[in-house]
C-alpha cells in the first residue's frame, strides 16, 4: 500500500480499503507512506496553496525521503493511494510515479488505485494511468471516493478546509467537508473483494471490483475538467517562468490568477455546463463511451452490492 496524505483522511481511506487483507492470515501487506523532505503545511495558507498548483500541473515533483529498502520485495499486488491537487496527482506521489523506486516496486505488477478528493479526477487519473503503462504495469482496479457535499457545496467547503483545517460543516448551510466516515468504512468491500481472489487462487484482473460501485463519472465534468487543466498549464508555464515558489513576483501572480479562477468558474464553466445538458439528447452515444472509458476497468455499476 503505497500512500501520502496531507490531511489524513487518504490514510484513513488507504487503511480501511486493506483492512480485510491486513486482518487475513493469507495475506502480508506493507505500507509505504510517502513523505516530503519539507511537509506540506495544513491547513495550507491561501498564497502557498494556489502557488503550488504549476509544479503540481508540470509534474515538477518535490523531494521525498528515501524509501527504506526492507520495502522492495516481489508483491502480488501495489496498492496506489493519492490526492488529487489541481486536477493532478499530488507532488510527493508525482515524485514518487517518476523514481527508480516507483519502476523497483511497480514494474509488471498489477496495481489498484485509491483516490480520494473534491470530485474531479479523470485527469489525474490519466496522469496515473500514463506512468503505470511506462512501467508496463497492469490497472486492474481504480476507486475514487469523493466529497459528501457534491460538486456544488464541495466548491465551498473544500477550500475552507484548506484553509482553517476544520471539516465543517460551516455557516450559511455549507456542509462538511470531504469523503463520509461511513463511506470510507464501507470502503473495506474493496479489500474484501481482494480478499476473495486470494482465497480462491485466482489470478487478479480487471474484474476484481466490478458491480461494487467503485466509481461514478460525471459527463458533465469531463469538459471542464480539460478546461481548467488548460488553464492551468498555461498559468502554470508564467509561474515557472518567474522562478521558484518564494519569487516575489509568483506571490503577487497568485492573486491574479485567483481573480482570473474565479471568473472563469463563474461564466465558462457554467456556461459548458448548460451547452452539454441541452446537447445531451443528442450526445448519448459519445457520452456514454466517454463514460465507460473513463470508468474502467472498475466500473460504475452497483449490482453485487
Amino acid at each position: 500500500m503505497v500512500h501520502y496524505s496531507q490531511t489524513g483522511q487518504l490514510d484513513d481511506v488507504a487503511k480501511a480499503v486493506v483492512s480485510p487483507l491486513v486482518q487475513s492470515d493469507l495475506c502480508d501487506v506493507s505500507f509505504l507512506n510517502i513523505q516530503p523532505v519539507k511537509a506540506y503545511p495544513f491547513p495550507w495558507p491561501f498564497v502557498r496553496f494556489l502557488n503550488s498548483f504549476p509544479e503540481a500541473v508540470y509534474e515538477k515533483g518535490c523531494d521525498i525521503k528515501p524509501i527504506p529498502d526492507e520495502i522492495f520485495q516481489d508483491y502480488d499486488l501495489i496498492v496506489l493511494g493519492y490526492q488529487v491537487w489541481f486536477l493532478a496527482p499530488s507532488n510527493p506521489i508525482t515524485e514518487f510515479l517518476h523514481s527508480d523506486a516507483a519502476e523497483r516496486l511497480m514494474r509488471d505488477k498489477p496495481v489498484v488505485t485509491v483516490i480520494a478528493c473534491r470530485n474531479m479526477w479523470l485527469q489525474a487519473q490519466e496522469r496515473v494511468k500514463a506512468h503505470l503503462q511506462r512501467m508496463n504495469a497492469e490497472l486492474v482496479g481504480n476507486i475514487a471516493l469523493t466529497d459528501e457535499g457534491g460538486a456544488g457545496y464541495s466548491f465551498l467547503s473544500t477550500p475552507l478546509w484548506m484553509w482553517t483545517g476544520k471539516k465543517g460543516p460551516f455557516a450559511f448551510g455549507i456542509p462538511k467537508a470531504g469523503v463520509s466516515e461511513e463511506e470510507i468504512g464501507n470502503s473495506s468491500r474493496f479489500g474484501d473483494a481482494l480478499l476473495s481472489y486470494v482465497s480462491e487462487k485466482r489470478p487478479l484482473d480487471d474484474k476484481v471490483f466490478r458491480g461494487l460501485g467503485a466509481v461514478k463519472i460525471n459527463v458533465n465534468q469531463i469538459a471542464s475538467e480539460k478546461i481548467a487543466t488548460r488553464s492551468f498549464k498555461i498559468w502554470g508555464k508564467l509561474f515557472l517562468k518567474c522562478g521558484g515558489q518564494e519569487v516575489f513576483l509568483r506571490k503577487v501572480l497568485v492573486f491574479a490568477y485567483a481573480a482570473f479562477l474565479i471568473t472563469l468558474i463563474c461564466t465558462v464553466v457554467p456556461i459548458n455546463y448548460v451547452v452539454k445538458r441541452l446537447l445531451a439528447p443528442f450526445m448519448k452515444a459519445s457520452n456514454e463511451k466517454l463514460k465507460l472509458y473513463y470508468a474502467a476497468p472498475s466500473g460504475e455499476s452497483v449490482d453485487k452490492l
